[in-house]
């Protein structure tokens, strides 16, 4: 394994997005050193677009020595270039691994648009904690006061409306029998023998509607609780067993402590 930039990467994330959960996962699993900076929604505009420089302002961003990488996509595939060959990214099975990549990123935006559409106004109040959970006390100040703002920007660029969630519910339904389908020969992992980036990115990609008790947000009761009509259809599906599964398997305990400088302001919020 090339070494040549450990204990140099610096990963910029959403604690609660499914995207940053799947880099943070390859990280850890990969036993590659990093450090994790847990941004607020809003004030990570500008960091992300002066860092990817692709004029996006999307997370995760992983930033190396001599360049920032935005998009977990083009993440993984600098870490295959630097760091690899890695046991969740091995050569021989790559294509069909890549494959099941693409097929579940399609769905992150679906993901997210649903769950949005079924808690905006009848969850708020968790909404506006989990985007202040690693603020600074203004900048939570200012989400709190400017909330109504903020989700009516945030439902224009998500295009959250009725006929958009309906599209997003069936778009994730198809994605989990698809799933099933491939389960239904009794294996474990999707591809190979052991646990690799296509169950990874499955696994955390379907995390915000399966719960798992491992992951630090959708792990919550209160947000299975604000969730539970919105997901009940799926509940029980073998598709969400499966993810539950893997995160008990390969995830355990959350990896990552909340620095000194978070924890303040989180107290202080």
């Amino acid at each position: 394994m090339k070494t040549s930039t450990a204990n140099s990467l610096t990963l910029y994330t959403f604690a609660m997005s499914h995207y940053s959960e799947k880099i943070r996962w390859t990280l850890d699993h990969s036993h590659i050193p990093y450090r994790e900076v847990r941004m607020t929604p809003v004030f990570h505009i500008l960091p992300a677009l002066r860092m990817g420089r692709r004029g996006q302002t999307t997370l995760p961003i992983l930033q190396t020595p001599k360049r920032s990488i935005q998009d977990s996509t083009r993440i993984l595939d600098w870490l295959i270039e630097h760091y690899g060959p890695l046991d969740v990214l091995p050569k021989t099975q790559l294509t069909q691994i890549r494959d099941v990549e693409r097929r579940f990123d399609a769905i992150g935006k679906d993901v997210a648009r649903f769950l949005y559409a079924n808690s905006f106004g009848s969850a708020d109040a968790h909404i506006i904690r989990l985007w202040t959970d690693y603020a600074t006390p203004g900048q939570a100040a200012f989400i709190r006061r400017a909330y109504p703002l903020i989700r009516w920007a945030f439902k224009r660029k998500l295009s959250i409306n009725p006929k958009r969630a309906a599209l997003a519910q069936a778009r994730i339904t198809e994605v989990m029998d698809w799933l099933e389908a491939q389960l239904a020969d009794g294996r474990t992992y999707l591809v190979g023998t052991h646990l690799t980036a296509a169950d990874i990115t499955a696994a955390a990609l379907l995390a915000p509607i399966a719960c798992p008790a491992q992951h630090p947000v959708y792990g919550e009761p209160l947000f299975a609780q604000s969730m539970a009509a919105a997901i009940a259809p799926w509940r029980h599906r073998a598709a969400l067993q499966w993810v539950r599964r893997i995160y008990e398997l390969h995830r355990g305990q959350f990896f990552s402590d909340l620095s000194s400088d978070q924890q303040a302001a989180k107290r202080s919020a």
